[in-house]
């Protein structure tokens, strides 16, 4: 008899932790062992419990589920953390598995598709689909933005005008309208406006 697969869920949603766990409980081969509502709580409960696999959210309050599992994989390298969200956006997946996720869902998947996605990463394979495969690569494709670059373009889509985004960074306006125009070139943006739409398609700003 196969040992049963011991699943950590993180979610911020408590109906989203029930649903979750109502299909895996169902299983013969699974279990869930534990619940956290945002990455503070999931490194903690994964150094308790140290799951099989850990379905985990991107977006939560404290601490975000990408820098939970890169947390979590510096300290314990054999993790196996399935990200669980809605957002597809190909910046949301690539920060994610180069956090060290094993595999990516999107919350209105099949509940077989989620069982699939347990197994096989438990089983040590990654499991990442087809159409979240090509955004990864349209990702891979892009000219990478600097840190710098991304804290303005987020100002930039929160509506700031470059005087407001120098205050906020603290660095003067020239330095943030030469950034600016690196940040159009990278994106292939006309102006500011297309940028910060490209920003919040990509997930590499939200509102």
């Amino acid at each position: 008899m196969n040992p049963i697969i011991r699943v950590l869920i993180v979610d911020d949603h408590t109906v989203v932790q029930q649903g979750l766990a109502a299909i895996i409980n169902k299983q013969t081969d699974m279990t869930v062992v534990g619940e956290a509502k945002d990455g503070i709580g999931a490194v903690d409960l994964f150094r308790q419990l140290q799951p099989n696999v850990t379905l985990m959210d991107l977006r939560m309050p404290q601490m975000g589920g990408a820098e939970a599992i890169s947390t979590i994989c510096a300290e314990f390298s054999t993790a196996r953390i399935i990200i669980l969200t809605t957002y597809d956006g190909d910046e949301d997946i690539y920060q994610g598995l180069r956090a060290g996720a094993k595999g990516y869902l999107l919350k209105d998947c099949e509940p077989s598709d989620l069982r699939t996605a347990i197994r096989t990463v438990h089983a040590g394979q990654r499991y990442i689909p087809p159409h979240i495969a090509d955004k990864l690569v349209q990702r891979l494709e892009h000219p990478e933005l600097k840190q710098r670059e991304i804290e303005i373009l987020r100002l930039v889509a929160q509506g700031m005008n470059n005087l407001e985004i120098s205050t906020a960074l603290n660095i003067s306006e020239s330095t943030v309208k030469s950034n600016l125009s690196r940040i159009l070139s990278k994106l292939g943006a006309n102006d500011r406006i297309q940028a910060a739409i490209i920003a919040l398609k990509r997930g590499i700003a939200n509102l």
